[in-house]
């Protein structure tokens, strides 16, 4: 198995405005062309509740998922009845279908399946995110506001509150795609309702949106074969050699996270979104194997991965700014769309009825 980094070397030229980015920067003005068609080309459509889009406008893991988990989880304590929606990236699902925990992760993607595990509402997958919501709330008609986990640009589906999480990678050189990692200009970053920096990622000056910190934590690891769950000081002090496998967009966030635990890892990314069809894992000669939750949804698909006693799963958790669901709540109260949805408690009778 080759060690070396499958995600970053794009995003390093990013970083910059060398002499082959500047060449595909004609691509790039065909690219904010098709885009601005996209945006103001279609007629957004609301599934019948508030929704918060949690999106980004650069292309790598800026850490969107674990956010939305955590909203999830946050807005419940507020009273709320969530669910989420998802493209359901690299699935094979192209009409609406609802997430389970067993579900396959060729039909649905990976990332849904993880939602689905780490909170408990319910989870829908489509293509198109409209159908999506509309499907969620047919069969849990109880929801009283809808999640979407990425979907910025997805300017189908009508949107309440704008969440843009910046990750590690930052903006880059500021270009759009593929001349820079940008979907959407900087600008953007002006009209959404609130910045979630994630992994260190700096504030932005010039943008008076405001900022808010999500925290990523790992504390334990899961045994993928018996369940078993150990602190990660209990690994740190066996002295045994380990590895660390991701296949998500920035694997050396993950081993940076295990490192600060003071673990020592040899590192072994792979490509975002990587099958496990094939198992990678025999040819690492290591007493233990760290993989994440992510990873570990592909892995379960594999017979020969699951018998490996070795692999344990590190869950991510995320820590969101407590201003995150106040931001939230205030913004549905200026909402004028009347939505049919009654509210669950007194503190979010005023949100949700707009007044």
């Amino acid at each position: 198995m080759t060690k070396e980094y499958h995600e970053t070397g794009i995003h390093k030229a990013w970083q910059q405005r060398g002499l082959f980015i500047w060449m595909l920067l004609p691509l790039s003005v065909a690219y904010r062309a098709a885009s601005f068609y996209l945006k103001y080309g279609v007629h957004p459509k609301s599934v019948g509740v508030p929704l918060v889009v949690v999106g980004n406008i650069n292309v790598g893991g800026s850490g969107k998922t674990p956010i939305t988990i955590a909203l999830s989880k946050e807005l419940v304590k507020q009273g709320w009845t969530p669910g989420i929606i998802s493209r359901g990236y690299k699935g094979k699902a192209k009409e609406p279908l609802e997430v389970l925990p067993d579900s396959d992760p060729a039909i649905v993607g990976d990332e849904p399946i993880v939602i689905k595990r780490e909170q408990e509402g319910p989870v829908f997958v489509c293509p198109n995110r409209v159908e999506a919501g509309l499907a969620l709330l047919r069969k849990y008609p109880d929801i009283d506001i809808v999640i979407s986990d990425d979907g910025l640009q997805h300017y189908k589906l009508a949107r309440d509150v704008e969440l843009a999480v910046v990750g590690p990678y930052s903006l880059g050189n500021r270009w759009l795609l593929p001349a820079g990692p940008l979907r959407e200009p900087v600008k953007k970053l002006k009209e959404v309702d609130a910045i979630i920096l994630t992994n260190g990622a700096q504030l932005l000056e010039e943008i008076d949106t405001p900022c808010l910190k999500a925290t990523e934590v790992i504390t334990h690891a899961v045994n993928l074969l018996n369940g078993e769950s150990r602190d990660l000081t209990v690994f740190a002090k066996q002295g045994r050699k380990i590895a660390a496998v991701a296949g998500i967009a920035a694997p050396e966030r993950f081993f940076e996270m295990l490192k600060a635990k003071n673990l020592d890892i040899e590192e072994y990314p792979l490509p975002d979104h990587y099958d496990y069809k094939e198992n990678p894992f025999t040819k690492i000669l290591a007493d233990i194997i760290f993989i994440t939750a992510k990873d570990a949804v592909k892995c379960a698909q594999n017979p020969s991965i699951v018998q490996d006693e070795r692999i344990w799963v590190i869950p991510l958790e995320t820590e969101l700014d407590p201003k995150t669901v106040p931001l939230i709540e205030e913004k549905l109260k200026k909402i004028v769309v009347a939505y049919n949805k009654a509210p669950t408690n007194e503190s979010t009778k005023t949100t949700k009825n707009g007044k």
